[in-house]
């Protein structure tokens, strides 16, 4: 059993496709016995995460900032919800609850989220895996952006490569269920001396 951290969109204006998405995922996380971390909202596709790790029988832990209580609509249904001070306080409890994190399509929170904790591995501040499931190619242009920036020396390979890139509900699970069953010096070697200059790049 793990903990699997899913950040992914709480709008209410999105293709449904996606809030599908949302409990396919769901519901494959708690059939492979599975518990659920996420932002703890009940809405777009993290409501749909969250019902279908509930209706799959499995544990659902939100964390949700003060802030957002309003316009996310906090799960009144978790099993755990943790309400922080501020966004920053929320991310860091999501990344020591969890033992995988997994990126459905989203806006700039979604995307904050999938480059901190992305940053994070290149760095050796953690070494859980880090999957995107895309099954529409929403993130096809932030994808092909990485490799431009590889390509031009702003980005190193083995960075790039710390995240995997799924289009498939299964796959995407198989894929972190092999990094969260891998010892840990396997998952990522020491983080080079320039990766410093990544993690400074990418602070405000």
């Amino acid at each position: 059993m793990a903990r699997i951290c899913v950040f992914c969109a709480s709008s209410e204006r999105i293709d449904p496709v996606h809030v599908e998405l949302g409990y396919a995922v769901g519901r494959e996380i708690a059939r492979r016995g599975h518990d659920l971390v996420w932002g703890g909202a009940s809405v777009g596709t993290m409501g749909s995460v969250a019902r279908g790790v509930r209706d799959g029988g499995r544990h659902t832990l939100g964390v949700i900032p003060e802030v957002m209580l309003p316009m996310e609509v906090a799960d009144a249904d978790a099993d755990e919800l943790v309400v922080t001070v501020d966004m920053r306080e929320r991310k860091g409890r999501m990344d020591v609850a969890a033992d995988g994190f997994l990126a459905l399509p989203g806006g700039i929170g979604t995307l904050e989220e999938l480059l901190e904790i992305w940053v994070g591995a290149t760095i050796g501040l953690h070494t859980k895996p880090v999957v995107v499931l895309d099954p529409s190619g929403v993130y096809a242009p932030l994808h092909e952006l990485v490799e431009r920036l590889v390509g031009q020396g702003f980005v190193r390979p083995e960075a790039a490569r710390a995240v995997a890139w799924e289009r498939d509900v299964m796959e995407a699970l198989d894929t972190l269920e092999s990094g969260i069953e891998a010892p840990p010096l396997s998952r990522r070697g020491p983080a080079p001396a320039d990766a410093v200059e990544e993690i400074l790049e990418a602070e405000p």
